[in-house]
């Protein structure tokens, strides 16, 4: 299960796009509202319906955390308590972790970039504490997934795909996408 927090103020393509990729290859995400409704709207207005409220899950069955960017939803993330006490909870149990954007500042502010190569949107690398700032679109160090911004929405779904379906899969769903094609 990939759990994909939703914060007023997301990055609607960071967590629409990744999303979409990874229930095309059959991956179960389910996303969470962790505002008082259901209905959370992004970045640029963009109402989503959520799967689900925060409360309602345990969050036991995670194999993924993942987290949008945008402003002000990465602020709105990593000022969630309960979400960050779920972050380091599974982050302790060896759990793969995901976010994009400015999100990764959620990971840097609870100690958890140290030695890590990780990329984010220009500008947040300073919240990324003891990592190795890599710039690149897309960055994957052993279970740390990061994407750099909106441009990186399909490629970091794409690896999240690799890391759980195998490389066949996701080169399967990149030219079933016209991934190539641009």
């Amino acid at each position: 299960m990939i759990y994909v927090f939703l914060a007023t103020g997301f990055e609607e393509v960071e967590a629409l796009g990744p999303i979409d990729v990874c229930r095309r290859a059959g991956l179960t995400v389910k996303t969470v509202s962790i505002t008082d409704e259901p209905i959370v709207r992004g970045a640029h207005g963009v109402g989503i319906l959520a799967d689900s409220m925060f409360a309602d899950n345990d969050y036991s069955d995670a194999d993924m955390l993942f987290l949008p960017g945008g402003m002000p939803g990465a602020t709105n993330l990593d000022a969630h308590v309960g979400l960050r006490e779920v972050i380091l909870a599974h982050h302790k149990a060896g759990k793969a972790l995901a976010a994009i954007c400015a999100a990764p500042l959620v990971y840097g502010n609870l100690g958890l970039t140290q030695g890590k190569k990780m990329t984010c949107y220009p500008g947040f690398e300073q919240y990324l504490t003891g990592a190795d700032y890599t710039a690149a679109l897309v960055e994957r160090d052993g279970l740390m997934f990061t994407g750099k911004g909106p441009a990186a929405a399909l490629g970091l779904g794409y690896a999240i795909v690799e890391y759980f379906c195998g490389e066949a899969t996701a080169e399967q769903l990149k030219q079933g996408m016209m991934y190539y094609d641009l």
